[in-house]
């Protein structure tokens, strides 16, 4: 189709994703909203184009266009432009009056295309707008690794953009990721295979990352057959900042620490690691290297910092191991480090916190299995740091899963992000009363906004850190 076009096709954007998590994973991690089709989508105009990198870009126009252009920004995927989390949500944001764009990224790189996402997406916007006009207010909205790229357009809008939303964002960015992750990794191996020299980072080949999920599963699956096991991967997993409740289950009690380390067990049963050691390598090549590190690491004080610690210590009691001998293991033996550029770099593309220059709304699942809801604590702390806190506000939903929310969640706090763009206040709009009221109003899919305050994130150092220990 020719650049610039207009047609009445309809995008299904939001199947391409899912299937995309279902090849890097030989089960489904999440379980977002439906993705079906909808026949009656107000689409007046589909338009496309490309980039001066080779990116290209999607927007949809509804006939009664209510002057807001929304920038939707994709997850960890392959490079295909999307402009909306899920089907159903673009078909009712055009039904509302909004105009939808998005871009691929830079096909050129990994899929964690940090270097060029933004830059794309601000482009993004020029380009639609040559074509349509100029809106009245520009949002933008993200998604997983795109919640990121949605804080950084939030950091540097520069009179762009108005406001933004997050949805279930990646907002600590890549260097903590990777620390914590690395944290569980290096457990599991340590820990359940002593006497395998298992390769964590610098994967040279995506083989080489799925070998190494492979291997820490493996070992997983077979210690949670005995007491021990499952007490060492109830550690992994507080490391990894994994929710103790599963899809499927029931929340467990807050003192059934063996119903706790079974739902933790049970995102490790559904492939958790193939995404995990599959996004690190395509973090590495990204970067240029390793951007993790774990000498130094006191893990007697990590675990204490954990949210999960009082559940490892009753499971450690219960099984008859030495939990202070383990930690202490661990700690003696950490003597990985990242590569000073590959820090560097992912500092400078793949992080976020440092400001902000509009106002921001994240909304986030309570438990999140791949991008933990303690990510917002730490990115909100960058922000208060950076005096910019009154611009950002946070809402939760009680549900598990990555991204799994309504399509009701995601308009009512759309429309909250609006109010605060057009009057200068959040006032209440932002509040899980608030929110809860305005997406039930929809009439839609339903809602569960709730008042919560995350725990901190685990995870050993940042980048400030590893440049202050060099």
């Amino acid at each position: 189709m020719p650049a610039g076009t207009r047609t009445r096709t309809r995008r299904t954007g939001s199947r391409i994703a899912l299937a995309v998590l279902a090849t890097l994973t030989s089960v489904a991690l999440t379980t977002l909203p439906s993705s079906a089709a909808q026949p009656d989508a107000a689409v007046a105009g589909h338009l496309t184009g490309t980039l001066a990198d080779g990116a290209t870009w999607i927007a949809d126009v509804p006939d009664d266009w209510n002057g807001t252009l929304v920038v939707f920004s994709h997850g960890f995927s392959p490079q295909i432009a999307q402009n909306a989390p899920t089907e159903a949500v673009r078909v009712e944001l055009l039904a509302q009056g909004y105009a939808l764009a998005g871009s691929s990224y830079d096909p050129n790189g990994s899929m964690w295309a940090l270097e060029s996402a933004a830059r794309d997406q601000f482009a993004t916007i020029d380009a639609v707008t040559a074509k349509i006009g100029e809106p009245s207010r520009t949002l933008s909205m993200g998604i997983s690794m795109g919640g990121l790229v949605n804080a950084q357009l939030a950091r540097d809008a520069d009179g762009r953009i108005d406001g933004a939303l997050g949805t279930c964002g990646l907002v600590a960015g890549a260097t903590d990721l990777d620390n914590y992750q690395l944290d569980a990794e290096y457990t599991i191996a340590r820990l359940l295979l002593p006497e395998q020299d298992v390769k964590l980072v610098r994967f040279g080949t995506p083989a080489e990352a799925a070998a190494t999920a492979d291997l820490l599963t493996k070992a997983v699956n077979t210690a949670q057959a005995t007491p021990q096991g499952r007490a060492r991967v109830a550690m992994a997993a507080a490391f990894l900042n994994l929710p103790a409740w599963a899809l499927g289950k029931d929340r467990p009690a807050p003192t059934d620490w063996a119903d706790q380390q079974e739902q933790q067990y049970a995102w490790f049963a559904r492939g958790i690691l193939s995404f995990v050691e599959f996004g690190r390598y395509a973090i590495e090549q990204s970067v240029g290297g390793n951007n993790s590190w774990n000498r130094g690491v006191d893990y007697g004080r990590l675990l204490a910092g954990s949210v999960h610690a009082p559940q490892v210590r009753a499971l450690y009691r219960a099984a008859g191991l030495d939990l202070r001998a383990d930690l202490r293991t661990l700690t003696e033996g950490a003597t990985i480090t990242a590569d000073p550029a590959a820090v560097r770099t992912a500092q400078r593309t793949s992080s976020a916190g440092q400001g902000l220059e509009v106002p921001l709304l994240d909304i986030h699942t309570t438990a999140d299995n791949l991008v933990p809801v303690e990510q917002e604590t730490r990115f909100a702390a960058r922000v208060r740091a950076s005096g910019d806190g009154a611009l950002l506000q946070q809402a939760y939903v009680e549900r598990q899963g990555h991204c799994n929310f309504t399509t009701a969640e995601i308009v009512a706090a759309l429309h909250a992000l609006e109010h605060r763009v057009e009057t200068g206040r959040w006032d209440a709009v932002a509040t899980p009363a608030e929110l809860q009221r305005s997406a039930t109003a929809l009439g839609l899919d339903g809602a569960a906004y709730v008042p919560y305050r995350p725990a901190p994130l685990t995870v050993g150092r940042d980048a400030s850190a590893h440049a202050a220990q060099r």
